[in-house]
């Protein structure tokens, strides 16, 4: 298990109702399963069309059960959003 942040933008920072949490986690499926549980309804919907990037780096395709978290990691949370 690593402990981290997990940073939410746009939509899902305003359904999850704070820009940051802290996260233990393994990997990134548990990471967004303990925020869907500490943050039922809206979130859950809005992490379904998400991207993610993991330090910095995009975790597009990867299953997020493969996708392991390190320790002091960030999880960035990102919705899709219209703009340039």
């Amino acid at each position: 298990m690593a402990a981290g942040t997990i940073r939410y933008w746009a939509a899902a920072k305003a359904a999850a109702g704070v820009a940051e949490e802290p996260f233990t986690a393994g990997t990134l499926a548990e990471a967004l399963a303990g925020a869907r549980s500490r943050h039922p309804g809206e979130l859950a919907r809005v992490l379904d069309r998400c991207s993610f990037l993991i330090d910095g780096d995009p975790v597009g395709t990867r299953s997020h059960e493969t996708v392991r978290l390190a320790e002091g990691g960030t999880v960035e949370v990102l919705p899709p959003f219209a703009g340039g």
